[in-house]
């Protein structure tokens, strides 16, 4: 059963308020990975401490300090996004499902995961300064050309 809106409005409207996109079906899911040309940044979203204390105020110091960043942001929610959420996770090749967790793509292509082993515990600026350097190695480069 999925949680309920009201609980999770405000974890939500964190990310939201940065321009990260809501996918909350798979449709628009598979749309967002099909339609970005470049970077694309998916978080899976969660109710737990670390997405609250870390995650989204990571991802959020990473938007508003970094010189390059994704050409597209999406958000999924774990446990209320189900259907969403595993559509997401179907592009993150080779890694678990594991919420919260950051994935760059780069036309269609995982380039780049974050699983919350990777982000449990570490404070935001930590986890900024970890985008910051995906970003650097992953956005702004020259897209491929299909011939």
């Amino acid at each position: 059963m999925p949680y309920p809106e009201l609980m999770i409005h405000g974890m939500r409207a964190e990310l939201a308020q940065l321009g990260i996109e809501e996918t909350k079906t798979p449709e628009s899911v598979e749309d967002a990975v099909s339609n970005t040309d470049g970077t694309l940044m998916v978080v899976v979203n969660s109710v737990c401490g670390c997405a609250a204390g870390g995650v989204r105020p990571g991802v959020a110091l990473a938007l508003q300090n970094s010189e390059l960043k994704p050409d597209r942001s999406i958000t999924v929610f774990a446990g209320a996004d189900i259907d969403a959420t595993e559509t997401a996770r179907n592009f993150f090749t080779g890694y678990p499902p594991s919420s919260p967790s950051i994935a760059l793509l780069k036309n269609g292509r995982l380039v780049k995961m974050f699983e919350r082993r990777d982000l449990e515990g570490r404070p935001p600026a930590v986890i900024a300064e970890s985008l910051i350097g995906a970003f650097n190695d992953h956005c702004g480069t020259e897209k491929s050309v299909v011939a």
